[in-house]
């Protein structure tokens, strides 16, 4: 496949993720909340979890935002949903690692899912907060200390 190709396929999985998300509900009774803006553009996330026996046993999202935005939250709730908060948090450090451009090695990305595909995002600096937003809520509803 070329590059051009490869693109083509990596353009239409996001929009699917953006025109389709996964995951994108409110939660009732959830044990873990948490909401982030991105002043810049106006991307807004609401995400809600459960967790039990610190397993991400549910999540969802609500709120509005850029296909950048709306596709990454998708991504990121396939891929922690089932998840401890350990392994959640070390994918959201993976993910926000890969779009500053530092280096992680293929087996990491590959823990991504299609959430690797956002990649590409690190040419474009100001999407980065775009791709970021959800991990950043996922983070602070986990506990961590995030800056909004």
């Amino acid at each position: 496949m070329s590059l051009s190709g490869l693109n083509n396929l990596y353009r239409e999985v996001i929009l699917d993720h953006s025109e389709h998300p996964h995951h994108k509900h409110e939660l009732k009774n959830a044990t873990n909340t948490v909401t982030l803006k991105n002043p810049t553009c106006g991307d807004v996330i609401n995400l809600e979890i459960n967790l039990s026996a610190d397993k991400i046993t549910d999540i969802g999202f609500t709120g509005e935002g850029c296909t950048i935005s709306q596709s990454s939250a998708s991504m990121m709730t396939d891929v922690v949903i089932g998840s401890t908060v350990t392994e959640s948090l070390e994918l959201a450090q993976i993910f926000s690692d890969m779009v500053m451009g530092h280096e992680r090695s293929a087996a990491d990305l590959e823990k991504l899912g299609d959430a690797a595909i956002l990649s590409s995002v690190m040419k474009f600096p100001a999407r980065i907060k775009c791709a970021t937003l959800c991990w950043w809520a996922l983070r602070k509803s986990l506990g961590e200390e995030v800056d909004d």
